[in-house]
């Protein structure tokens, strides 16, 4: 998903001196909402745009209606087709489930974190884990919100009189269909619950789609599809397990991706001139600006400096779950690195990870990292073995760091496995490190 906005900047627009708002931020507002009448883009039908407009300005809490959110994005995803789950697929589901969690017994110190399974339909994922999405998009939401009112020259103000106190919840209106639309398409995608390296689902509750499991089967041909179902439960189950055995790991990440958000710059100058250039004749336009990322922020230094530490905590994620499926599946599927390789390729072509970052909060993943990171969780397993590997999520002040994946086999390689220390000196080393400099 590009982060560029569509169109070459070119008007179309005959100059209509009767639209007090022509070339402001409030004319692309209206007319996202429909409610500039007329090719000519003339003065908005008022009566007409409240009626449009009446779901984007219904009570809610916060920056963004979220009900509206939720109803664009089960609309977008419904625009391909979403079948109700059978019962025969919930029943491969959970059997899917239940073996990799038996394999994975054998491969990591952590317990089963599955409590539950479900398969999800696309609209089901969209219900289910939107309450995670409200907390990880309202803080970028709220400032882009204060950013697009700053945008709009003061002598506009003066003119929108009585409309301006609708600013904030119209440019919430235009948050909550890039978001909507993004996850919308999001569910068309997804595989899994934990499929974006994110704990969206409901704690304990392994889920996978179906529908979007049967069409990433397809493209493997010599695979069949009950290696493929495994392998991907096999991720979800890692993922469930590494999120329950790390108590501080699901907050650590949420609030992290969020802090950032919240913290994140505008070009209110940039986003004015977008605004202005969009072609409201044309309604694809319009559609490409927002898919692309609208509001185009601009990290500062102190947030360059998070993304790198959230960026790397992803990778680490991903690979230790890369690490523990290989491990899992060495002897017993032979599919499993055919299929892993797909995944791969997957996240460097921009999947959905990429994808959802990118568009919907801003931040750039590397692909490259996570295949560092499974490297670097490997290399420590052979040389000091699985507890000293799973050891590492004690705490994150044990965790690798950036330069660590960029050398992974040398991470820890002077030390030595914790069953070859003294209890006294293993408590010894872990308080050093808790406490730092």
């Amino acid at each position: 998903m590009s982060d560029t906005p569509g169109g070459p900047g070119s008007s179309g627009q005959g100059p209509d001196d009767n639209n007090p708002f022509k070339g402001t931020p409030f004319e692309q507002i209206f007319a996202q909402m429909g409610g500039l009448g007329g090719a000519g883009g003339g003065m908005p039908d008022l009566g007409a745009l409240m009626a449009q407009m009446q779901s984007f300005f219904a009570p809610h809490d916060g920056p963004v209606n979220w009900e509206t959110v939720t109803d664009l994005a089960r609309r977008t995803a419904a625009q391909e087709p979403d079948p109700t789950v059978s019962a025969a697929q919930s029943s491969a589901v959970a059997d899917a489930v239940r073996l990799a969690d038996h394999w994975l017994d054998t491969t990591t110190e952590f317990p089963s974190g599955v409590a539950t399974t479900a398969a999800w339909s696309r609209a089901e994922w969209i219900v289910e884990t939107i309450d995670v999405w409200k907390v990880l998009v309202e803080p970028i939401a709220g400032s882009a919100t204060t950013a697009l009112g700053q945008a709009m020259p003061e002598e506009m103000r003066q003119l929108a009189g009585p409309l301006i106190a609708m600013l904030g919840k119209a440019s919430g209106a235009m948050v909550a269909n890039q978001v909507g639309s993004g996850l919308g398409a999001l569910a068309g995608d997804v595989l899994s619950a934990s499929d974006i390296g994110l704990p969206l689902g409901p704690t304990g509750k392994a889920a996978l789609l179906p529908t979007n499991v049967a069409a990433f089967a397809a493209e493997l041909p010599d695979v069949t599809p009950d290696d493929v179902l495994l392998y991907l439960a096999l991720r979800e189950a890692a993922h469930q397990r590494l999120f329950a055995g790390v108590p501080w790991l699901r907050d650590h990440l949420i609030s992290a991706v969020s802090e950032y958000g919240a913290g994140m710059d505008f070009d209110t100058s940039g986003m004015e001139a977008k605004l202005r250039d969009i072609d409201v004749s044309n309604p694809s336009a319009i559609q490409d600006a927002m898919a692309g990322g609208l509001f185009d922020p601009e990290p500062s230094a102190a947030q360059k400096a998070a993304l790198e530490k959230l960026e790397v905590t992803l990778a680490l994620v991903e690979g230790w779950v890369d690490e523990v499926v290989s491990q899992a599946t060495a002897e017993r599927m032979p599919a499993a690195a055919k299929i892993q390789e797909t995944v791969r390729r997957r996240r460097a072509a921009g999947g959905p990870a990429e994808q959802t970052f990118a568009t919907l909060v801003g931040l750039e993943l590397r692909p490259r990292r996570l295949r560092d990171a499974s490297v670097l969780w490997g290399s420590l397993r052979t040389r000091q073995g699985a507890e000293a590997r799973d050891g590492v999520w004690m705490s994150p002040h044990l965790l690798p760091t950036a330069a660590d994946l960029d050398d992974p086999l040398g991470f820890r390689e002077d030390s030595v496995a914790p069953g070859e220390l003294s209890e006294d000196e293993f408590d010894a080393g872990l308080r050093d490190l808790l406490d730092g400099p």
